[in-house]
């Protein structure tokens, strides 16, 4: 009886031993820096630092693209004051119709004056009937404004402003 319990006893010492045996490659594989884990520990290692440094790039670059927008909305705004004083004084622009028949200068440029027609000859009736149409259309008309060329100032009438 005591030879078959010793030789139990170093059958499992040996299968104990190559349990460790077999249990050591596999842990020499997997803390392998080549294809183990230990590689794939200093590969994701190398990349955290990559990825830290492309983080800190991108910052400053948010950063200065930060400025910029700053100083973009700064301008945006002064341009838009002036905008506003501009759509404000426009009430005082003379209108497109007067603007187009005079320059952009300052001073209003002299018309110039029409030069008389020579009246054509007609018989003494016809003259009448014209001197009766005339009496009939001469009706009282308001009076003309004259409206001066500057564009910045312009005075209205009175009677304008009522309509």
């Amino acid at each position: 009886m005591e030879l078959i319990a010793d030789t139990l006893l170093v059958a499992g010492a040996l299968g104990a031993g190559l349990y460790c045996f077999v249990l050591s490659r596999r842990l020499k594989r997997f803390t392998d820096l080549e294809k183990g884990v230990g590689g794939a520990v200093a590969m994701l290692s190398s990349q955290a630092d990559e990825l830290k440094k492309s983080l800190e790039a991108a910052r400053d670059a948010s950063d200065q693209s930060g400025v910029v927008l700053k100083e973009l909305t700064e301008r945006a705004e002064t341009v838009a004051q002036r905008l506003e004083l501009m759509m404000a004084s426009m009430h005082d622009v003379v209108p497109n119709e007067v603007a187009a028949d005079k320059t952009s200068t300052l001073e209003p440029e002299p018309e110039p004056e029409p030069e008389p027609e020579p009246e054509p000859k007609v018989s003494e009736e016809q003259a009448e009937t014209n001197k009766k149409s005339e009496n009939e259309d001469a009706a009282p008309d308001e009076p003309q404004v004259k409206r001066s060329g500057g564009l910045m100032f312009l005075r209205h009438s009175r009677s304008e402003a009522k309509t």
